[in-house]
């Protein structure tokens, strides 16, 4: 599961805690210490746990950052990270800083639940697989790196016609919107829904998250991904970059990505619109849950969704 769930002595309640970090992969400080913020509570709302009674955040400040740069960039890390705990209604109450050779950036979420509030996986055949944020983060924050140091593969990219200046940084602005957003709408509209578990979909890529997600399902059931929603263009380019991404193989890592969830097949549709309608945020659904030996598998030609995200 992705958080630890532990029963408590007393009270009957379970207390369900998870933690995460990495390095900066956008140039706003504020927006980083969003995303830091959204990636560790997605841990919980996978679980469909909406409410975190308390956060930690974990921050390493760069040993080579001047005192300018440090008192510059720290507090609007630390910003952004504290907004984006108000917006999913928690508190940040301690936490770690040390000198590091790199910066680093995460935060511990921890909740008491009782047993129900929580969504075990138990996919079923003939459900259907939905995913709340489109996939490409990792290539679209590359694209701008590459366009900002002007490099060889950017000077290719642009010479093909693949995608203009325009696009790439379009893709960048609606990643890093993508990633600072929470996922506890969805999280919140899973049991209403009845959904059938889910996972979060991070480091591992959308296949790597499912086949991990198959393989706790107490059903013996195989997950068929047959679309992918991606960022507009980033398709293009990952297929240009050879293996290097691997996205359209279903293993291009993301960060502070959208929740993969089995819903029942009746009712799956009815969450799209319905997170759309609350959220402002579509959700697709990608393929099906089939009879199997828990594991997923990816369409051998899967559809690609080109995604052009609302930013608000």
């Amino acid at each position: 599961m992705d958080c630890s769930v532990t029963p408590l002595k007393h009270g009957g309640l379970s207390l369900v805690q998870t933690t995460d970090f990495f390095y900066p992969l956008v140039d706003d400080p504020y927006i980083q210490g969003k995303i830091a913020a959204a990636n560790v509570l997605s841990d919980m709302y996978a679980l469909g746990v909406t409410e975190c009674d308390n956060m930690l955040m974990l921050l390493g400040v760069p040993q080579k950052f001047t005192e300018e740069e440090r008192d510059t960039v720290v507090p609007l890390i630390i910003s952004g990270f504290k907004d984006a705990a108000r917006e999913a209604g928690t508190s940040i109450t301690g936490g770690q800083t040390v000198i590091n050779p790199w910066c680093i950036i995460g935060g511990v979420a921890t909740s008491a639940v009782l047993p129900n509030e929580i969504i075990p996986p138990h996919a079923e055949a003939g459900n259907v697989l939905v995913l709340t944020k489109p996939l490409g983060t990792q290539v679209a924050v590359n694209a701008r790196q590459w366009k900002d140091q002007n490099t060889e593969r950017y000077k290719r990219l642009i010479n093909s016609k693949l995608v203009t200046p325009e696009d790439i940084e379009r893709a960048y602005q609606e990643a890093s919107y993508n990633m600072a957003h929470l996922n506890k709408q969805a999280a919140s509209l899973m049991r209403h829904y009845n959904a059938r578990g889910a996972t979060d979909v991070t480091g591992f890529g959308i296949l790597g998250h499912a086949k991990n997600l198959a393989k706790y399902q107490p059903n013996n059931v195989k997950f068929v991904i047959h679309n992918l929603p991606v960022i507009a263009k980033m398709a293009a380019i990952a297929k240009s970059a050879d293996k290097l991404f691997q996205l359209l193989q279903g293993y291009s890592a993301e960060t502070s990505g959208g929740l993969l969830i089995a819903f029942p097949r009746e009712q799956a549709a009815s969450f799209c619109r319905a997170l759309e309608s609350s959220d402002g945020n579509p959700a697709w659904i990608i393929g099906v849950v089939d009879n199997g030996e828990r594991t997923a598998v990816m369409n051998a030609k899967p559809r690609v969704i080109e995604v052009v995200t609302k930013i608000t």
